[in-house]
């Protein structure tokens, strides 16, 4: 779930509540001001065209064929010239989004900006290979890709600056391959970011560096506002879905350093659903997230990237989506985001982070 997503496009209200308890005044105003998720979104569905849906949303034990996709999530992908033009520099600067090497299906609505023409990529750093091989993720793997390109952190920090954002989400592939699994890039690229914008908000959503707490430290005192690790499925299926040297409670035990190491940084994971996994698995992986001290999730719906992968079991519904957003705010997190499209990054819930940040830090 490492991709930059969009929301649940069905309930597209502005999610005041999620945020308002223990805020001050001057944020709240700030928030009830800012723009609405329907602001964010363009050729939502009807609630009509889903409700009669009559198509099989589960498939059962033994069985092996594809579930057809549900009317929720057919829409059309908008490419305009700010896609073109992010796409182009990308290139010239030789790097790499995540965007595109997980197929991620909201790519035309994140770079071609939507209505408000903000554009939002997902930068992927140390290279597009990884060194581990998940069951759900199409990025290509190696267990030995190129040596990172040192000229990255300067090159990031150099589109990051054109494209004049208040939000930038760094992400990477796994480099088991690096002694420090790339920590030391990761913060050396937020150093540069900062140092030519000290008001942009980053988020780094990064590995577990296999358990090393060193790479936690780096990356957490590096000067980001927001420490991102996805635990990604519940811990019954994290030997299924994740690679064997990703573990479900090696990640929570990096999520909950990470605050250590700087008390008041936000942390955040995400969650697939659709993988087969039981509701009382679910809330138990909330509140697992809870008890790390996380303070932000998400749960979007798990798509096959391609028949190589993982089919889905279940095309989990808009409503059940959002009982797990009130299962969210019932257990404490300061900021849940759940819809069949969301994805681990989104424009406007980055919205709500920086508005988190900025009242920790006043």
């Amino acid at each position: 779930m490492l991709c930059a997503g969009r929301t649940n496009l069905i309930e597209s209200k502005f999610l005041i509540s999620r945020l308002k308890h223990g805020l001050s005044k001057q944020v709240k105003d700030k928030i009830a001001g800012g723009p609405g998720l329907e602001e964010f979104l363009s050729g939502s569905v009807e609630p009509e065209d889903w409700s009669k849906y009559d198509g099989k949303l589960k498939r059962e034990s033994g069985e092996t064929g594809r579930l057809r996709l549900p009317p929720w999530l057919k829409r059309e992908i908008p490419i305009g010239q700010n896609y073109s033009r992010i796409k182009e520099q990308l290139r010239g600067l030789n790097l790499h989004t995540v965007c595109e090497e997980a197929r991620c299906p909201n790519i035309g609505e994140c770079w071609g900006g939507g209505e408000h023409g903000t554009a939002t990529a997902t930068i992927m750093l140390l290279g597009d290979t990884c060194t581990r091989g998940c069951r759900f993720c199409s990025v290509k793997t190696s267990k030995a890709p190129p040596l990172p390109d040192p000229n990255e952190p300067k090159n990031t920090a150099a589109a990051i600056a054109s494209w004049n954002l208040d939000y930038i989400v760094l992400t990477s592939v796994d480099r088991d391959d690096i002694p420090d699994g790339g920590a030391q890039h990761f913060a050396e690229t937020v150093k540069e970011i900062k140092r030519r914008n000290d008001s942009i908000l980053v988020e780094c959503l990064v590995p577990d560096f296999a358990g090393n707490l060193k790479g936690v430290e780096t990356i957490a005192t590096s000067g980001l506002d927001v420490y991102a690790h996805n635990i990604e499925t519940v811990e019954r299926l994290t030997p299924h879905v994740r690679d064997h040297r990703a573990k479900y409670r090696q990640s929570l035990a990096t999520l909950k350093a990470a605050k250590s190491f700087k008390p008041g940084l936000v942390t955040k994971s995400s969650i697939m659903l659709g993988l087969g996994e039981s509701d009382e698995e679910v809330i138990t992986a909330m509140k697992d997230l809870r008890d790390a001290q996380v303070d932000a999730v998400t749960l979007g719906q798990y798509m096959q990237p391609t028949k190589r992968h993982l089919k889905v079991v279940e095309y989990v519904t808009p409503e059940k989506f959002k009982h797990w957003e009130e299962e969210g705010k019932r257990l404490g997190f300061a900021y849940t985001a759940s819809g069949p499209l969301v994805r681990s990054s989104y424009k406007a819930g980055e919205f709500f982070l920086g508005n988190i940040i900025k009242e920790r830090k006043s």
